[in-house]
């Protein structure tokens, strides 16, 4: 009995935990532009170092994003093929999210503190969501946050310029890697996470579902495809006839 819990909305990570979210395995790779080759044999991977196969999976969680197209698609497919064929739940939670419940549970965030995630977007731009606190520690121990602003894409500056500071009775921290990578605007934590956990989306897939919580798995590209297929044009039918 095990759930398996897949994010590609940034590297690719991987893991499985139990019913109760204790983790039994864990593996990521760092890989930007190949996930379909990095996932299925991390998924191997995992289920062999927990002496495991697919029959044990009870359901399977998955990241939604934002991310960009072609990478958050892997996961997405992947994730609702194996439940098709299992025959078992999937179970979609925004990486976004997952990296706010990361922050609190990482730095230490209660009540009245408020997390900015901002993550790759490319084009110079970050995907971001603003978050508070609820509650340090939830059902099945996994933090609470409530959606204040987001998600959304923007330029980091844009982003900063539309904080409006720390909160009143608390503090403000900003993790992700868009954060990281344009710092002169978006100073993250020094401590905070960077990138979305595997097995902090599996725990958050199963406390939403305790709780009766609606996870869907469309994804949350928040743009358009770099690649699109063009526009139908008219066809130009010559003219009958000698030219004057």
């Amino acid at each position: 009995m095990a759930v398996l819990a897949l994010d590609t909305s940034a590297a690719v990570a991987v893991a499985l935990v139990d019913p109760d979210g204790a983790r039994l395995a864990a593996r990521a790779a760092d890989e930007r532009r190949r996930h379909a080759e990095s996932l299925a044999p991390l998924v191997a991977a995992v289920l062999d170092d927990a002496g495991l196969d697919r029959t044990a999976l009870t359901a399977v969680a998955v990241g939604t994003g934002p991310a960009p197209f072609t990478g958050l698609r892997v996961g997405l497919v992947t994730a609702r093929t194996l439940a098709l064929a299992l025959g078992v739940d999937v179970l979609g939670v925004p990486s976004l999210d997952v990296l706010a419940v990361q922050a609190v549970a990482d730095l230490g965030l209660g009540p009245g503190d408020e997390v900015l995630v901002a993550t790759d977007a490319r084009r110079k731009e970050v995907y971001w969501a603003r978050y508070a606190v609820v509650a340090h520690e939830g059902p099945h121990g996994v933090p609470v946050v409530e959606t204040l602003a987001g998600p959304n894409v923007a330029k980091a500056a844009d982003v900063a310029a539309a904080r409006l500071g720390a909160p009143a009775d608390g503090r403000l921290v900003v993790v992700g890697e868009g954060a990281a990578q344009y710092a002169d605007v978006l100073p993250p934590d020094d401590d905070g996470p960077l990138v979305p956990d595997a097995t902090v989306l599996a725990r958050v897939a199963l406390a939403r579902r305790t709780a009766g919580a609606d996870l869907p798995t469309e994804p949350l590209y928040l743009r358009r495809p770099d690649v699109q297929v063009p526009a139908a044009t008219s066809r130009l039918v010559p003219a009958t006839g000698s030219p004057a």
